[in-house]
Parts: structure tokens; C-alpha cells; sequence
């Protein structure tokens, strides 16, 4: 009983945006798993949309990731930084803002949607994360973080350093790097533009 509120306990403490998120990208993932959802009807294609109007792909690309024995590892991963940096950028400059802090997550989600399009991408949940681990990277750039083997270096370079280990680790970098220009879209128009050059906050 104890355990239970516990998990009870930790799970309200999490800022609210990031609690949906977090729970979603668990849900989802499981229902799928276990065939209880389709896998095929989660991601993002261009052409169901468009011709059979399955609407909801955007959204579900953007929670969903295939668990299996050969993605579990990655899909921890990126439930852990999932976690870490959006509550950290819920409680730190959007702290007592969480409109604010989702208005900046649908604007990043549809910028990835387009180039999702594009690229192609068909999930959306790794971009995502990333994105949001590169506004709070460039937010505390000079922060000393600790990676994997005891590695530390500047928070700037976290971003690209993850996208290096998830190449080594499964050769993947196309996510990661639509998500960190899409993170630095936003950033330079929500902090860089506004507070270097004097030009206007469009994103307020």
C-alpha cells in the first residue's frame, strides 16, 4: 500500500505538462505493444492523412515508439531525458507557466510535423524530446552535465553528443537532428532574436 503511494506521490509531484506527456509516451507505447492499438495506425504518414483522414496520426507519431527487444533500450532512454529535461524546463524559465511551455511544444510539434513530411520521419516522440533538450541545453549552456562512463562537459554540447551515442548505438541521427533545428528555431525566435538583436517576441 505504502509502494503504491509512493508511485502515487511522485507521479502527481511532476509539473503538469510533462506528467501528460510522460504518461502518454508510456501508455501508448504498451497498448501497442501488446496489439491492443495497431502500430501501422500510430505513425505519421503522409498519405493516410491527406486521403483516408487519419487526423490523429501527428499526435499519436509524436507519443508512440515500437517496444522490442531491440528498441527497449532507446525508448528508456528516451522516457529518462523525456522526464528530466521537461520537467526541468517546466520548473525552470516556465516555471508557473505551463500554458506558455505547451504553447512551445505544439509549435515544435508542427514544425516537426512538416518535416516529418518531408525527411520522411514517421515517429515523433525522439524529435520531440530532443528538441525540448535543446532549448534547456541552450538555456544553461555553460552548466557542467554528466553523461554515460562518468563523462562531463558543457550543457551546449549535450544535444549533439546524444545524437552521436544514438549513432553508435543504432545508427540513427536523422531524428535528432530535425529535432535540434526545430529546438533552435524556436529558440532564436522565442529568446535570441528578442533579447540579441531588440527584435520582437513573435512566440509571446
Amino acid at each position: 500500500m505504502a509502494e503504491g503511494n509512493d508511485f502515487s506521490d511522485w507521479f502527481k509531484n511532476i509539473p503538469v505538462v510533462t506528467r501528460y506527456w510522460f504518461a502518454a509516451s508510456v501508455c501508448l507505447p504498451v497498448l501497442g505493444s501488446f496489439g491492443l492499438i495497431p502500430m501501422r495506425l500510430l505513425l505519421l504518414l503522409y498519405e493516410p492523412i491527406v486521403y483516408n483522414f487519419q487526423f490523429w496520426r501527428p499526435l499519436t507519431a509524436v507519443f508512440f515508439y515500437p517496444i522490442s527487444p531491440m528498441t527497449g533500450f532507446s525508448y528508456l532512454i528516451n522516457l529518462y531525458f523525456l522526464y528530466s529535461y521537461s520537467k526541468r524546463l517546466e520548473t525552470g524559465i516556465f516555471d508557473r507557466r505551463p500554458a506558455d511551455y505547451l504553447f512551445m511544444l505544439i509549435f515544435c510539434w508542427l514544425l516537426l510535423v512538416i518535416a516529418g513530411f518531408m525527411v520522411p520521419l514517421m515517429l515523433l516522440m525522439n524529435p520531440l524530446i530532443m528538441t525540448v533538450l535543446y532549448v534547456w541545453a541552450q538555456l544553461n549552456r555553460d552548466m557542467i552535465v554528466s553523461f554515460f562512463f562518468g563523462t562531463q562537459f558543457k550543457a551546449m554540447y549535450l544535444p549533439w553528443v546524444l545524437m552521436a551515442f544514438n549513432f553508435i548505438t543504432r545508427g540513427g541521427w536523422k531524428e535528432e537532428l530535425v529535432g535540434i533545428l526545430v529546438g533552435h528555431a524556436y529558440f532564436f525566435l522565442a529568446f535570441k532574436y528578442p533579447q540579441d538583436f531588440g527584435g520582437q517576441n513573435y512566440l509571446q
